[in-house]
């Protein structure tokens, strides 16, 4: 897959294609283990860092992860998050000998002006359950303030006021995430999947530890490749 020859306007017609494939009914609730997905990357450079990690659900114990690089000259652009980086995360992707039954990734899914944040970029490419946990909002409208105690939520709404999606308070008095369906997932169901995999920290244990580990990979600490973990380490 090479998005490096796309122009924004074929980009986004893409997306609008791609959108009409998604899902918002829940795959399934028989969930055993869930990934984590992210990438890294130097400064002024075109390599891309990617790792998946993958954790029992719902102890959150480390079964495996993934590394893998690719190259890209698509710029980084609000909104077109997953033609930079879903490359990079479908190799680290294919080489996982089982698949997560979900995926979490660090950034939008349908909470987006086109419905295809890089959560449901990912998820209708290989056809899985994925769930968006980004930092910040890109696309949407709360219904209410944001309560300061752990675990307060909102909904968000679209131009239509459709729900698509939650702000979630992750620790008192911290910045909350951003919480939203990729692909075959509800609104409701992924807000009560990620809330499983809140710990101490601001970010969900998934795609936090993803960070770590692409970040060491990217850093020489850790080499690409498909790692087997001891299933008795835990994350926190």
């Amino acid at each position: 897959m090479n998005y490096d020859i796309i122009t924004l306007e074929q980009a986004t017609e893409l997306q609008n294609q791609l959108c009409q494939k998604l899902s918002g009914l829940t795959l399934s609730k028989e969930i055993t283990t869930i990934a984590g997905a992210d990438i890294s990357h130097n400064k002024n450079e075109n390599t891309v860092y990617a790792g998946i990690v993958v954790l029992s659900y719902p102890g959150l114990e480390l079964v495996s992860y993934a590394l893998a690089k690719a190259e890209t000259t698509f710029p980084y652009i609000p909104g077109f998050l997953g033609f930079r980086e879903v490359p990079a995360l479908l190799k680290a992707w294919e080489l996982l000998p089982v698949k997560p039954d979900v995926t979490v990734l660090d950034g939008q899914g349908i909470t987006h002006p086109r419905r295809m944040g890089i959560a449901s970029h990912f998820g209708v490419l290989t056809d899985t359950m994925t769930i968006g946990c980004a930092k910040n909002k890109l696309y949407g409208t709360l219904e209410k303030d944001l309560e300061e105690k752990k675990f307060s939520t909102v909904l968000l709404y679209n131009r239509v006021q459709e729900e698509i999606g939650y702000v979630l308070r992750t620790k008192n008095k911290t910045a909350p995430v951003f919480i939203s369906p990729g692909n075959h997932v509800s609104v409701p169901d992924s807000l009560e999947i990620m809330k499983n995999c809140v710990r101490t920290h601001r970010i969900p244990e998934p795609t936090r530890l993803a960070h770590e580990y692409v970040n060491l990979f990217r850093t020489g600490k850790l080499v690409p490749g498909y790692h087997r973990c001891d299933t008795q380490q835990t994350l926190w």
